[in-house]
């Protein structure tokens, strides 16, 4: 049973223009995204720092691969937007004389109630990827805007996308001086005066602001909520893991719950994978080893090490884990419902004389290569192996991950004893130092109830306990106003995708509850707000 406040649920227009920052470009269909981004797509904070027990110290980044993102279809075409550009300060904490840079958004106004009807604001809190991804599979918020009568605009996070500073992404992530304004604070920053800025513009200073965000951007969304509280109203923080810093989780957290996922469909399923990591070993280390090994698992080219294919397959098992969704879906790859069911059916399934790693293989074609047309794979779809995420998470964004020998299908390891090794590599990479603390002094995360109870109001924690983030969220109700939403079968920030007729009671019931708290913080907001200047009142 799910509460908040009294009530408990059972959970298993175009045209719109700015001042003088606001840049106008044509309007766009939201399917019609697809066909042009022009950089590698990073999912929602999947970027898992994990350092290799072998010889090889380089962290495993798992990315998403090059898929296509299918086009929406029918009347979901009718979701438009513009893009547009906001002038943006390059450091908000000093006042040197540098260069601004253009912040891309989002923005469509077809369903705004507009300024005099304090018609609210939904803001989507840009991840670490192309803004367009992400308000494709952020419909949830475009399927509720005609409820609000709400304004969306979805920003870009600095240094993703086309939000590039000094002009392009080369002279961006030049070095760790021109990566150095690459940080949380700053985004939020960006977030706060972007939408002060858009107001002012509209004179909508009285709308309410209502924050969005998943995985990153839903811990981004949390963050700005208790940073930036005169802002935004609320925040809807979706699969947002506040909490997996040092010393508030167990570090072995993210894999345990990975490793039951497909223990939970199958034992002997969970035990070939936990069995395959020696097997990859053993058979690397043969004459010619590495050749076969390319062969078996259909490598475009051939291995240059056993940990190649181990962070291959660890990012496909930790990506089925997090889209572990109930009905077919693709916001990774093409993949059926209930994908684990599926990978371990073919597992399970081989034939009798199939070894341990033709197992394997069938297994992980379900994620690499579910519809078939796939006809060798490459390990590494960014060359360069370097992008905004691996900088985050050497500086500010540490977040420690261990494997258990007892609990996880995954080879065993420990973070702090391989922590060396992760400055070593942020070292010869960027030339800096992490600071792990920094985030939890910044922006809490220690003691978390004692201080959101105190300082905190109107967030609301979604997760759903398939999502291996979800062991570092907030998963209980921790006020009135501090709602967590906690399914047993949810995916990873399920509740911010489109709607379909396959949906399951539970995802509709949690749906409904977050609509419903929405709701009562714009009713509260509203009141208030009548109750300072009466001539306000309007048909609310």
């Amino acid at each position: 049973m799910i509460s908040f406040g009294s009530v408990r649920f059972k959970l298993t227009s175009v045209g719109v223009t700015g001042g003088c920052n606001l840049v106008e470009v044509k309007p766009r269909k939201l399917g019609e995204m697809a066909s042009d981004l022009r950089l590698v797509l990073i999912i929602s904070f999947v970027s898992v720092l994990v350092f290799s027990t072998s010889s090889s110290s380089l962290p495993r980044f798992p990315r998403q691969n090059r898929a296509r993102i299918q086009l929406f279809g029918g009347d979901r075409n009718s979701y438009q937007y513009e893009t547009k550009y906001f002038s943006q300060q390059l450091d908000h904490f000093s006042f040197a004389d540098l260069p601004k840079f253009s912040q891309r958004y989002l923005i469509n106004s077809d369903h705004w109630s507009g300024a005099s009807e304090l018609g609210p604001i939904f803001l989507y809190c840009g991840n670490e990827g192309d803004i367009e991804w992400f308000a494709t599979n952020s419909r949830f918020i475009w399927e509720i805007a005609p409820k609000f009568g709400a304004l969306l605009v979805f920003p870009e996070h600095r240094y993703y996308g086309e939000s590039m500073p000094y002009g392009s992404r080369d002279e961006a992530y030049k070095n760790a001086t021109t990566l150095s304004y690459l940080t949380t604070e700053q985004a939020l920053a960006d977030f706060a005066v972007f939408v002060t800025d858009l107001k002012r513009n509209l004179s909508a200073e009285a709308s309410p602001v209502v924050l969005f965000g998943g995985s990153y951007g839903g811990m981004l969304a949390a963050w700005m909520r208790l940073k930036y509280p005169h802002i935004a109203i609320g925040a809807l923080a979706s699969s947002a893991p506040i909490l997996q810093f040092e010393d508030i989780v167990p570090p072995q957290t993210f894999y345990d719950i990975v490793s039951n996922d497909f223990k939970r469909e199958s034992s002997s399923c969970f035990n070939t994978i936990k069995n395959s990591w020696d097997a990859i070993i053993a058979e690397g280390q043969k004459e010619n080893g590495l050749q076969q090994l390319s062969k078996t698992f259909h490598f475009c080219r051939a291995l240059n090490s056993t940990d190649d294919l181990s962070d291959w397959l660890d990012s496909a098992y930790s990506y089925l884990a997090m889209v572990d969704y109930p009905y077919p879906a693709d916001f990774m790859m093409p993949l059926p419902g209930h994908p684990i069911k599926e990978v371990c059916r073919k597992i399970d399934g081989a034939s009798s004389d199939a070894s341990i790693l033709e197992r394997i293989y069938a297994g992980v074609s379900v994620y690499y290569n579910y519809t078939g047309k796939v006809g060798c794979f490459e390990l590494d779809d960014d060359p360069h192996g370097l992008d905004g995420w691996n900088w985050q998470a050497c500086t500010e964004m540490v977040m420690p991950m261990s494997s258990s020998q007892e609990n996880s299908m995954f080879t065993a390891y420990d973070f702090n004893y391989s922590y060396s090794s992760y400055k070593e590599y942020c070292w010869n990479t960027f030339g800096v130092i992490p600071r792990p603390r920094w985030v939890t002094t910044e922006l809490g995360g220690h003691d978390i109830e004692t201080a959101l109870k105190s300082f905190g109001s109107n967030i609301i924690f979604s997760n759903g306990l398939l999502d291996p983030w979800s062991g570092g969220s907030v998963l209980k109700n921790l006020s009135s106003t501090i709602v967590a939403l906690v399914t047993e079968e949810g995916g990873h920030h399920l509740d911010l995708r489109p709607s379909t007729p396959e949906d399951p009671k539970w995802l509709v019931e949690q749906r409904e509850a977050e609509i419903g708290l929405i709701q009562g913080w714009i009713r509260t907001y509203r009141l208030e707000k009548e109750a300072q200047f009466p001539l306000l009142k309007r048909s609310w």
